[in-house]
Order: structure tokens, then C-alpha cells, then sequence
């Protein structure tokens, strides 16, 4: 994902929130320009990128390049890589849920505030897939 951002008036607001989900080797990068202006004071910006790892082998890159050129603003940028924790499986198992249903309803989790953006129909089927894509895939 390529993301270029340009905060150019005072009292701007921006937020970026990239999300992405990886298996079987898959890699993923998130590159972005973010450029506050000089004349753009009082503005914020906050930029959050997660990856979710679903096996050893996939790949997840974060390359910001955050431009700020003025003291009076508001910026924060994260990055957060991980995988679905053994523990919250082994809890979830714990509950009566089975180890591939416990995976899916975490990647599900993962995915709602994507889903929940989206007009039902759609998150419907971005549901759907999450589901088929997961079948036995997670180990």
C-alpha cells in the first residue's frame, strides 16, 4: 500500500489506519509520505499501521516517511506486527470454541473496523471471505 498525504491549511485533522492480514509467504508494505506544511499549524495527524502474521514465512514491512515542518502540530505514527498469541487461543479453546474457530473469530476481530465502515452487504462478504480464505489455512 502507497500512501501519500499532504496537510497544507491550518487546523487540519487527518487519521490513517492500515490494516493488513498475511499467509502462506505473503508480504506485505506499507509505504507512506506524510508532509505537513509549513503553514499548517494547529493541525494533528495520527497514522496507526497493524499487520496480523498468520504463519512463519509471511512478511510485513512499514516504511513511513512522516515530513513535518512545523513545531506547532500534532503527530503521531505506530507500528504494530505481530501473531495470533497462543494464549488467546488456548483461552478461547477454553471457552468451547475449537482451535480453527478460535483463529477465524480473532482474524474477524482483527478485520471489524474495516467491516463495520463498510455498507452491510459488503462487510457481509468480506466476512464470507475471511471465512473461506481461513479453512484450514491457519497452522
Amino acid at each position: 500500500m502507497d500512501l501519500k498525504l499532504f496537510i497544507m491549511l491550518p487546523g487540519t485533522s487527518s487519521v490513517v489506519n492500515a490494516k493488513s492480514i498475511s499467509k502462506n509467504g505473503g508480504k506485505c508494505t506499507y509505504r507512506s509520505l506524510v508532509r505537513i506544511n509549513e503553514n499548517a499549524k494547529n493541525s494533528k495527524s495520527s497514522v496507526s499501521c497493524e499487520s496480523l502474521m498468520l504463519d512463519d514465512i509471511s512478511i510485513s514491512d512499514t516504511i513511513p516517511t512522516n515530513d513535518i515542518r512545523t513545531d506547532e502540530v500534532e503527530f503521531s505514527h505506530e507500528a504494530s506486527i505481530g501473531k495470533i498469541s497462543e494464549k488467546t487461543i488456548f483461552y478461547l479453546m477454553s471457552r468451547g470454541l475449537s482451535e480453527e474457530d478460535a483463529k477465524a473469530m480473532i482474524v474477524r476481530g482483527f478485520a471489524h473496523p474495516i467491516a463495520k465502515e463498510l455498507p452491510v452487504e459488503y462487510a457481509v462478504e468480506m466476512n464470507n471471505l475471511i471465512n473461506l480464505e481461513l479453512e484450514g489455512a491457519i497452522g
